[in-house]
C-alpha cells in the first residue's frame, strides 16, 4: 500500500502575469497564503492552470522555488514537470526534488504523443533518475493520449509511482484501473465535478481549478466525505455544480481567472494564445458566481 501524497483538495494554482508579461510573484504569494488559510492540503504549481505550456524553463523553475519558498511546509507542494519530450519532464522534475517540492505531477505526452509502451518507458525513465513521489496526470481532451488500466497497473508497481490524477471522466477506465492496482497506486479527481462521485469509488481527494475562487467550499467537499458525512458533501457537489459548469464554459484557466478579477483576487492576466473570455459567456459566468453562496 503508497501511502497518498494528500488526501482532501489541493489547489491548482493559477499563475498571474503582469501586463508587462512577467510573472507578478507578490500576487502569486497571496494567492498561496489565501489557499493555505482557507485549509486546502496541498497547492499543485505549473499545471495546466498555472498556463505551464507558455512559461518559459526558467519562469518554471522560478516558479516552483517561489512556491516551495511561500508555502514553507504548510501544506504539501505538487510541483507540474511533464513534457512531450522526456529528457525536459526529468530536468524539471529534478529541479522540483531539489527545491524542495514534495511530489511531481507529469502529464503524459501531447502532441507528438507514444504509445502505451512508450508511455510506460516515459515514466520509468524519470522515476528512475528522481525520489519524490510521481502523480501521473491524464487528460486526454488536452493531450490527446489517454492510458489504458493495464498501462497504469504496470507503472503502479514502480515505488516511486504514487499514483493518479484522472481527468478523462472515463468512469470504466477508473473501475478497471481500481480492479487492476487495487491499493498499488492512489487517485485523485481532476475535474471538479467528478470529485464526490470518484471519492465513492475510492479517490483520495480532488485536484481542483475551482478552489482558485472557491477553496472553502472544495475543502469542505472531500473532507466531509472522508469523514463520513456524505450528506455534506452531496449537497455542496450538487450546489457547486453550476459554478463549475461556467467556470469551464471557455478552455481552462480563461474563466477562473476572469471571476478572480471579478472578485478582487489578483489573478493577473492570461498570456498569448490565451484571451479573455468572449461577452455572453462571461456574462453567464458572473450571474452564476453571484447566484452561488459563497463567501470569498
Amino acid at each position: 500500500m503508497k501511502s497518498p501524497v494528500f488526501t482532501g483538495t489541493c489547489t491548482a494554482l493559477i499563475t498571474p502575469f503582469r501586463p508587462s508579461g512577467a510573472i507578478d510573484y507578490d500576487a502569486f504569494a497571496q494567492q498561496i497564503d489565501r489557499q493555505i488559510e482557507a485549509g486546502v492540503d496541498a497547492v499543485c504549481v505549473c499545471g495546466t492552470t498555472g498556463e505551464s505550456a507558455a512559461l518559459t524553463v526558467q519562469e518554471h523553475i522560478h516558479l516552483v522555488d517561489a512556491c516551495v519558498n511561500c508555502v514553507a511546509g504548510r501544506c504539501k507542494v505538487i510541483a507540474g514537470s511533464g513534457s512531450n519530450d522526456t529528457a525536459a519532464a526529468l530536468y524539471l522534475s529534478q529541479h522540483a526534488q531539489d527545491s524542495g517540492a514534495d511530489a511531481l505531477l507529469l502529464v503524459t505526452p501531447y502532441y507528438n504523443k507514444t504509445t502505451q509502451s512508450g508511455l510506460i518507458h516515459h515514466y520509468e525513465h524519470i522515476a528512475d533518475r528522481t525520489q519524490l513521489p510521481i502523480i501521473l496526470y491524464n487528460v486526454p481532451s488536452r493531450t490527446g493520449l489517454s492510458f489504458t488500466a493495464e498501462t497504469y497497473a504496470a507503472l503502479s508497481q514502480h515505488p516511486h509511482i504514487n499514483g493518479i490524477k484522472e481527468a478523462s471522466g472515463n468512469f470504466s477506465l477508473l473501475a478497471d484501473t481500481l480492479a487492476l492496482c487495487g491499493d498499488a497506486v492512489n487517485i485523485w479527481s481532476g475535474n471538479d465535478d467528478h470529485a464526490l462521485p470518484m471519492m465513492a469509488m475510492g479517490a483520495k481527494g480532488l485536484i481542483s481549478v475551482v478552489s482558485n475562487l472557491a477553496p472553502e467550499p472544495m475543502v469542505q467537499l472531500t473532507h466531509s466525505f472522508l469523514d463520513g458525512d456524505w450528506e455534506t458533501a452531496r449537497a455542496l457537489q450538487i450546489a457547486y455544480t453550476p459554478l463549475t459548469r461556467a467556470l469551464f464554459s471557455q478552455v481552462n484557466p480563461v474563466p477562473v481567472k476572469a471571476a478572480m478579477k471579478d472578485a478582487g483576487l489578483d489573478s493577473g492576466v492570461l498570456r498569448l494564445p490565451l484571451w479573455e473570455m468572449d461577452p455572453e459567456p462571461l456574462e453567464k459566468l458572473r450571474e452564476t458566481v453571484k447566484a452561488t453562496n459563497f463567501t470569498l
